[in-house]
């Protein structure tokens, strides 16, 4: 459905600090520079950081969340891991499984150093 997403932020190295070391937990390489944006390129698609183009501060969706697919637990707790040692926070409940109506998921919630709401989610097979 999705061909992209793009983040804003504030800092563009630092940010790059950050999602290499989050992103570098599910295989994805080293963002690629692009004028005043990084890309990063994976198999099912493209994740961007930018500094906004309108020179105004970058700023996080209050409400939004940008979710991204683990291959498990493990994998969860790492990318979590990673934003939490390269300048994130972690938010919401600590990770971990969680009930509800749409069955059994692992969830592990991290803000990047801008404070966009970041998931690490694995549904296991059924």
């Amino acid at each position: 459905m999705f061909s992209h997403v793009m983040v804003g932020v504030n800092d563009l190295e630092v940010s790059k600090v950050f999602y290499d070391a989050l992103l570098g937990t599910l295989g994805v390489p080293p963002g690629v520079a692009n004028k005043n944006r990084y890309f990063y390129r994976g198999p099912h698609g493209t994740f961007g950081i930018t500094t906004p183009i309108n020179g105004e501060p970058a700023t996080f969706a209050n409400g939004g969340t940008i979710g991204f697919a683990m291959q498990s637990p493990e994998q969860a707790d790492a990318f979590h891991a990673a934003g939490v040692a390269h300048g994130g926070t972690t938010c919401e409940d600590p990770p971990g499984w969680r009930e509800g109506p749409g069955g059994r998921l692992y969830l592990a919630y991290v803000r990047d150093p801008d404070g966009n709401k970041l998931c690490a989610l694995h549904r296991p097979p059924k």
